[in-house]
């Protein structure tokens, strides 16, 4: 491939390591996954992240790129002012990942950090199922649940805190299960795809290998599986009318690893919200398109606006 610039792209997850060469163009140069080595500690994951960006960049060079800017997205709370991260999953505690970026990386090139779900809801906003609305939010629906919020056409960061619908309280009384933030009856305690799997098991005493199998169940008719997802469904259904009410979006899409329910989840959605709404707009409520590169797209658009403004300045 001929030599051009490129920015390094990152997407870290629990378990794996999404990442990228990409070019002004959104062409990605270079593709790779690797293993986040959770079961090691927080240190361990942090120096696994080091090493690939430094290792990526060198690439860049070695293959005679010009690296303009690095993105870097992680899950967990993100301290926009001081560039720290708390990730539970991480065992991250006000982690300063972006003051370790920068040491490791000895050019001044700039580095973006940003969340996880927010760069995969940037990318489907600038190239993917939210291209052309102003008003949208990308849902992914995985081992949590967060949400990226476009409003009037800029997306929603709240200094690294907004974003968090999977942590509003949407179940009530005897029904509420504590979640791992601490509150009970979060939406993220029924309608993750880890609360799929985890009802059923608690539910019926067998153990089933993710949300993949309870969906399987339900498909044959199993009367626990249906339960556990209409439970699901009633919860997203309360989080979308609210949602909807307070942002009024006109397209919602759908994603993580859920979203291959196809439209036995979103045709409940889309019949639930509609029956809701009475004076509001009502959101179109799609798949999202881009997969599981959609975080680390984010990540490259993200690098790319960052090395525009430098070069306007």
């Amino acid at each position: 491939m001929d030599p051009c610039e490129v920015v390094v792209a990152v997407d870290l997850g629990g378990t794996r390591m999404k990442c990228g060469l990409v070019a002004a163009d959104g062409a990605v140069l270079h593709r790779e996954t690797r293993p986040t080595p959770r079961d090691a500690g927080g240190r361990a994951v942090l120096d696994a992240l080091l090493e690939t960006v430094v290792e990526l960049s060198q690439k860049a060079t070695a293959d005679g790129h010009r690296v303009r800017a690095i993105g870097v997205v992680v899950p967990g709370v993100i301290d926009a002012e001081h560039g720290t991260v708390g990730a539970e999953n991480l065992e991250w505690v006000a982690t300063p990942v972006l003051a370790e970026l920068k040491a490791a990386i000895s050019d001044d090139v700039p580095i973006v950090l940003a969340h996880d779900v927010r760069a995969g809801g940037y990318a489907e906003f600038r190239q993917g199922a939210l291209a052309g609305t102003t008003n949208s939010m990308f849902l992914p629906l995985g081992t949590g649940i967060a949400a990226a919020m476009i409003v009037d056409g800029s997306l929603v960061s709240g200094d690294g805190y907004a974003g968090e619908l999977g942590h509003s309280k949407f179940i009530y009384g005897d029904a509420a299960e504590l979640c791992a933030c601490g509150q009970w009856g979060c939406l993220e305690t029924v309608a993750s795809a880890a609360a799929l799997a985890r009802r059923y098991t608690a539910r019926t005493g067998r153990t089933v290998d993710g949300a993949r199998e309870v969906m399987e169940l339900l498909a044959a008719g199993d009367p626990d599986a249906a339960q556990v997802w209409q439970d699901a469904l009633a919860a997203l259904i309360d989080a979308l009318v609210l949602y909807t009410t307070l942002v009024a979006p006109t397209k919602i899409a759908i994603g993580g690893g859920l979203v291959g329910a196809g439209e036995t989840l979103l045709q409940p959605l889309r019949e639930g919200v509609h029956e809701r709404l009475t004076f509001q707009r009502e959101p179109e409520i799609v798949a999202a398109v881009l997969g599981e590169e959609a975080g680390m797209l984010g990540a490259a658009q993200m690098a790319w606006d960052r090395a525009d403004e430098e070069g306007r300045a």
